[in-house]
């Protein structure tokens, strides 16, 4: 149990509480981080401030300090892509193809779904691809950030992705806190498998992103952006401050002809360079692979890309394929004479500057990690409330108590290599070992991941919530004031369902599609409840015909009724 106590929770839920309250992220970072540091050091602090936001920077073997160097080259990759004309030649080539929210909205989540490897990359890609397409179509920028934010984690963590090895890693972990030796138990991608049902809130939050944009249905402080969207072209509210405001920033492109290669060019060097490295960092030989194909061994050739992909180094795989795009800017605004060496190298240093506040942030939200860490908030927080529990309430705990731990340190990884060693010793204590155990120990891992995804998306101090709202150009605090409702709508939906798998023992499998159904029923029942109250039309958008056929999309109020 942490020696603060109750204390080391309140740095977290400052710095959150400030964020949401007054809008100004970095400030309610800053004082989280300070706060934290006079509770730890017992007098002002300042110094022990400042010692925490530099180690956030090179903690984890420099992990985090490789993640920086990566946005940094990002931006300049999306500096490179607008310089070139490519956001405006994709843009024009999208919006022949997606020409309703409906549509582009699909778009989005069916990208979301397939770059399923990282989930940096994956909203980084997703998000600049997106944005210009979305604003065309007065789609708010807080919709969008919403779609990407709740595609990429949740699919990362189900799939073969960068995650895996750390997740295997916690399981094991798990059963060595419990005692149970290796030839006693599942290999450890079995127990991975058997827990992916239980990963209720990745699962959910996926199809939940499909429903909203399908039927165009919203409620909360997100039908109120979409409404301020529909009706006035406004994409963020006025106030805001996007987490990167490309267009503002760098001015318009000095490419004359707009051509598609300028986007998808870097982008696939962008996707390419990052597999292919993450691939070589985790072993894989292009001729021991060849070997195993031209045999016609195929389990070999699988074993090798399994190995490789949990031993992947995939940050430094993301930071290099990051160079590889702008590298390829330069390259293509040479061929087709459209800047100079000279230009491109201002362009780098341009777009490092519309990465600041996102870097900015995340150094202070990581600093918020390193307070964490000293206070042992996360801890005392899965101590205090994880003890010897009825097995069938269990698994609802797990997740609320995981959930709040994302929440409040704004780390999804972080809460699960809390709980893993807490909730799995007491799963196999509990259901009494053997295979009971086993199966309860699958359960507690994938509601641990479920819950770790659910805190973290709601959490305005996680670096996936702020790389969602940095690539989709919104507002950090707007982004999580609108998603929060969609993310504890699906988290209370889950919580449901864990409760009825407890005392019923009803199959994942059945459980599941009646959790689509009943995400479907309260996204009804909610948006129609909300858009009354406020005289608005539930659904976001209608599409009409002209007289000469053309179809249009326009706004839905009681008034266009």
């Amino acid at each position: 149990m942490s020696e603060f106590g109750a204390l080391s929770i309140v740095p977290p839920l400052l710095a959150i509480a400030l964020a949401i309250a007054t809008r100004k992220a970095i400030l309610s970072l800053f004082l989280g981080i300070w706060s934290g540091a006079v509770i730890y050091t017992g007098g002002l602090g300042i110094v022990q401030t400042f010692d925490w936001i530099v180690a956030a920077i090179v903690a984890d073997d420099g992990f985090q300090a490789t993640i920086l160097v990566f946005t940094l080259l990002l931006g300049s990759g999306v500096a490179m892509v607008w310089n070139l004309g490519g956001t405006h030649a994709v843009r024009d080539w999208a919006i022949e193809r997606l020409d309703t929210q409906r549509k582009a909205g699909m778009a989005a989540w069916a990208l979301g779904v397939i770059l399923f490897f990282d989930d940096y990359a994956n909203t980084t890609i997703v998000g600049s691809a997106m944005k210009d397409v979305s604003d065309r179509l007065r789609i708010s920028r807080e919709k969008l950030s919403y779609v990407v934010d709740s595609t990429a984690a949740p699919v990362a963590t189900l799939g073969i992705s960068s995650w895996v090895a750390f997740q295997l890693s916690l399981i094991d972990d798990g059963y060595a806190e419990a005692g149970v030796a290796e030839a006693n138990r599942p290999s450890t991608f079995e127990v991975f498998l058997a827990s992916i049902p239980f990963n209720m809130y990745a699962i959910l939050a996926v199809a939940m992103v499909a429903i909203v944009v399908l039927w165009g249905r919203d409620y909360g402080e997100m039908l109120t952006a979409e409404h301020r969207s529909w009706t006035s072209g406004r994409v963020t509210r006025d106030g805001a401050k996007p987490m990167q405001d490309v267009a503002g920033e760098l001015g318009e492109p000095p490419a004359s002809t707009p051509r598609l290669i300028n986007f998808f060019a870097p982008v696939a060097v962008l996707i390419a360079v990052t597999v292919a490295t993450a691939l070589w960092s985790g072993g894989l030989t292009a001729t021991g692979l060849l070997s195993d194909l031209l045999a016609a061994d195929l389990g070999g050739a699988g074993d090798r890309l399994w190995n490789a992909v949990v031993g992947a180094d995939f940050a430094t795989a993301l930071m290099i394929g990051a160079f590889g795009m702008v590298l390829s800017g330069f390259v293509l605004g040479k061929v087709y004479r459209i800047f100079g060496l000279g230009d491109a190298t201002e362009y780098v240093v341009d777009g490092f500057g519309i990465m600041l506040t996102a870097v900015s942030i995340l150094v202070l939200a990581w600093g918020i990690g390193e307070v964490i860490s000293a206070l042992e908030t996360g801890r005392y927080v899965a101590e205090a409330t994880v003890g010897t529990v009825p097995e069938p309430v269990l698994p609802a705990l797990i997740f609320v108590v995981a959930g709040f731990i994302a929440f409040s340190t704004g780390t999804s990884w972080g809460t699960m290599g809390i709980m893993t060693p807490v909730a799995v010793p007491i799963a196999w204590e509990v259901s009494g070992g053997g295979a009971a155990g086993h199966t309860l120990v699958a359960v507690m891992v994938g509601v641990i991941f479920s819950g770790a995804i659910f805190g973290d998306h709601s959490s305005p101090i996680s670096d996936t919530t702020v790389l969602s709202a940095t690539f989709t150009g919104a507002d950090l605090v707007d982004h999580v004031r609108t998603q929060i409702y969609y993310a504890v709508t699906v988290g209370l939906v889950s919580v449901t369902l864990l409760l009825v798998w407890g005392f019923f023992g009803v199959t994942p499998f059945v459980l599941l599609p009646a959790g689509v159904l009943l995400l479907v029923a309260l996204v009804y029942l909610l948006s129609e409840f909300d858009a009354r109250r406020r005289g608005i039309n539930p659904v976001s958008v209608r599409e009409a015909q002209t007289d000469d056929g053309e179809r249009v999309v326009v706004a839905g109020t009681e008034q266009d009724d």
